[in-house]
């Protein structure tokens, strides 16, 4: 068995994704390139007997080093240097697609050309000359229409082939390979001299191939002259580039990166020329279709509503799976995991607390966020795969700039109503680092669902009347609070940043394939999982350590009172922070500190500490294993077919009555009562000011996770800094304020 390494690259939006996927399929991770927020997805395909490690390299136009994409793509070819490399190529756009095909040509000779999109190209009456294109590259051409899975069977045979003999070279590499292009006779001869000097070098001759790296000296590429200035003996290489560049420019006084990307795109017409036949005539569909989709007006309305679409799903339809695994894990798999402790002997033990109340209740919080993540993938997965997403971006755009932002930006702050990990992750689809880090900084303003149990809760207790308008009124003030905090950070900690313009291809809309759409949806469900669940159990358990030790009372580990417990001496020493605020009691604060873990139980901490019984989903009748298991394969078929009666909602066409969830009322009384000795008598402002608070403090230890996965430390810190102190501040106006209005 023998192992190679395959690099996959190509410009946006060429079928690389369907490439990759159907080479690799379930055998694929994703992860960061290393010093780098870019993802890194690899994975293995097998085919007699070998090992090929499929690496997909970031899409790129060039690989002139100008995005951190472009860097990635370049430097994992010359560096690494893979037994072969995958060029997807758009058969319908051949011409500018073939710019970065030819630059790898520069970089290695071990490539296949994939030629996709056939099917398109010949809808558009387009004749490619297969075996021209081949001889004029110097390289195999495979045509494909990767949709459909033609093509796949060819293009496997001759990438195996190309990747053994690239692998059977790398024994006595050939650093003198010639691509298919040749430049105009003086730029020749200067590459043929930092060659000659190259050659000469021994630290050099045999890293890097010669050709390519004399031109990108010439260029004066900033990261190759670093790179080589750290060998020895490379002075007289580097001296040798200098004199050629400035013979160069004195010669055609024009830079020399565009007069090489002239020829470059001369040579390529020339050869499209030569191997294409037949042009499209008229607009095309796409073209009809965008003249609505991407109208100032029109293409508002319609991107509002397609992501009020995938809000619905990720919200209302998944709420019924949502509800069955919260069920599942803390009712029926507890009541088993129970009943296991019993047969050792360990049940009423602070093991026993340990596995069911800690860990068992962290694995909950994890897998509950699945259906959500998975529904928001989804409707992302499908925008990019019909080719939507490049429209949204562009309609979005000119608003967006005027906090500093790129269109692509208010994808991931819409998704954040529905929930902040996934919305996070969205930023990956943003080029400019600092685009990623501000929209990142401004996804958790945006009021994600596990917030609105709360808002709900509160306001139904102190507004009753103007319940709606309450929450309503949460949705629009994190909106408001977003765009403030983004223009003050634009014009603080970003004010050094360049404005990056919307460069952004629209491809031809094209219908989403389920593989692509599951494979994407699952492949950063999965990064969720792999990424936040150590730190969500990590914390619940410390929560759990928390209220297991008893610090008054005549209480013991892992059977004490809640309030005779650590964390509530904990909230207690925090709670004198919340009274100017109004709702400075170590009941209200401890609630505030599991909001840290998930906002959600926010409302069962409340309903804990302020002493009222909740039924819980542990309360399990013990019918035995098998029929409890049968009755919760007949729920979980009652939950898949909520789901599916829940789609028609959408569009507000209600299948079933939708299930009613009512709070216990002492529970309400509790809180009313509580608020009110708390705020001295103001229980209605210090509810409203709670909300302000609940809706501006620092997210959850899983959007953390996420913003430290995406961001880094620095700026996960930064994100709690900021909203802790904007919450503090928010709430205490509006507390305060509220008094000296009444008064």
């Amino acid at each position: 068995m023998s192992e190679y390494t395959i690099a996959l690259a190509g410009n946006p939006n060429t079928g690389k994704t369907t490439i990759f996927n159907d080479l690799t399929g379930s055998s694929q991770h994703t992860g960061n390139w290393p010093g780098k927020t870019v993802a890194r997805k690899e994975g293995v395909w097998r085919t007699d007997g070998d090992v090929f490690h499929i690496v997909d390299l970031p899409g790129a136009y060039s690989l002139s080093a100008f995005s951190a994409e472009e860097v990635i793509a370049r430097d994992f070819i010359v560096e690494e240097g893979p037994d072969a490399v995958i060029v997807v190529v758009d058969a319908t756009n051949l011409e500018r697609n073939l710019y970065l095909a030819l630059q790898i040509l520069e970089m290695t000779p071990h490539v296949v050309l994939a030629l996709n999109m056939m099917d398109a190209a010949k809808a558009q009456g387009l004749h490619i000359d297969m075996a021209a294109l081949s001889d004029l590259l110097g390289v195999p051409v495979i045509p494909m229409a990767a949709r459909a899975g033609k093509g796949m069977d060819a293009l496997k045979a001759k990438v195996a082939q190309i990747a053994r003999q690239g692998h059977a070279a790398r024994a006595h590499p050939d650093q003198h390979f010639h691509p298919p292009i040749r430049y105009s006779e003086p730029i020749e001869q200067a590459i043929a001299r930092v060659a000659q000097a190259i050659d000469a070098c021994e630290s050099l001759r045999d890293r890097y191939p010669i050709r390519w790296l004399a031109l990108r000296l010439l260029q004066e590429d900033e990261s190759c002259i670093a790179r080589v200035s750290a060998l020895p003996g490379t002075e007289a290489v580097l001296e040798q580039a200098r004199e050629e560049t400035g013979r160069l420019q004195k010669l055609y006084r024009e830079d020399l990166d565009t007069l090489i990307a002239e020829e470059r795109y001369t040579w390529i017409n020339k050869l499209v020329n030569r191997v294409v036949q037949g042009r499209p005539q008229g607009p095309t569909l796409s073209d009809r279709v965008d003249a609505v989709v991407t109208h100032p007006i029109a293409g508002l309305f319609i991107f509002f509503g397609v992501m009020w679409v995938i809000f619905k799903l990720s919200t209302d339809v998944a709420a019924p799976m949502v509800n069955w695994i919260d069920s599942f894990v803390n009712g029926h798999f507890a009541h088993w995991i129970t009943d296991l402790l019993t047969l050792a002997h360990l049940n009423g033990t602070w093991a026993s607390s340990l596995i069911v109340d800690g860990l068992l209740a962290g694995v909950g919080g994890v897998l509950a966020f699945v259906p959500v993540l998975m529904f928001l993938y989804m409707g992302m997965a499908v925008m990019e795969d019909s080719g939507y997403m490049a429209r949204a971006a562009f309609v979005m755009d000119r608003y967006m700039r005027k906090l500093g932002l790129q269109g692509k930006s208010f994808v991931p702050l819409v998704l954040g109503f529905g929930c902040n990990v996934p919305a996070i992750y969205a930023t990956r689809t943003l080029e400019n680092r600092s685009d990623r880090i501000l929209t990142g900084l401004l996804v958790p303003f945006m009021s994600c669902g596990a917030r609105l149990p709360v808002y709900v809760l509160i306001a139904t207790i102190f507004f009753p009347v103007y319940a709606t308008l309450a929450v309503l009124t949460m949705y629009i003030l994190g909106i408001i609070m977003a765009l403030l905090a983004g223009l003050l950070l634009r014009k603080t900690l970003f004010r050094k940043s360049e404005e990056s313009a919307l460069l952004i291809e629209v491809p031809a809309y094209r219908m989403p394939t389920v593989r692509n759409v599951w494979m994407e949806m699952w492949q950063r469900t999965r990064a969720f999982l792999e990424g936040a669940a150590t730190i969500i159990m990590g914390v619940s358990l410390i929560i759990w350590l928390l209220m297991a030790i008893p610090v008054t009372g005549d209480g013991v580990f892992a059977d004490t009172p809640v309030d005779d417990s650590a964390f509530a001496h904990l909230a207690g020493a925090i709670s004198p922070l919340f009274e100017p605020l109004g709702f400075g009691n170590w009941e209200n604060a401890s609630a505030l500190i599991s909001g840290f873990i998930a906002k959600e139980v926010v409302v069962s901490t409340l309903a804990q500490v302020y002493h009222v019984p909740q039924p819980t989903a542990a309360d399990v009748e013990d019918l035995g294993f098998f029929h409890q298991a049968a009755e919760a394969a007949v729920s979980l078929v009652q939950a898949i077919g909520d789901t599916i009666k829940s789609l028609p909602a959408i569009i507000g066409l209600h299948l079933s009555p939708p299930a009613q969830k009512g709070n216990p009322p002492a529970l309400m009384t509790a809180i009313r009562q509580g608020f009110d000795e708390s705020s001295g008598g103001h229980g209605a402002l210090a509810a409203l000011a709670f909300m302000v608070y609940v809706l501006l403090y620092s997210p959850c230890v899983a959007t953390m996770a996420a913003q430290r996965q995406e961001l880094g430390a620095r700026w996960m810190w930064t994100s709690i800094a900021i909203q802790l102190a904007l919450g503090w501040i928010a709430a205490f106006v509006v507390f305060q304020g509220g008094k000296l209005l009444l008064s």
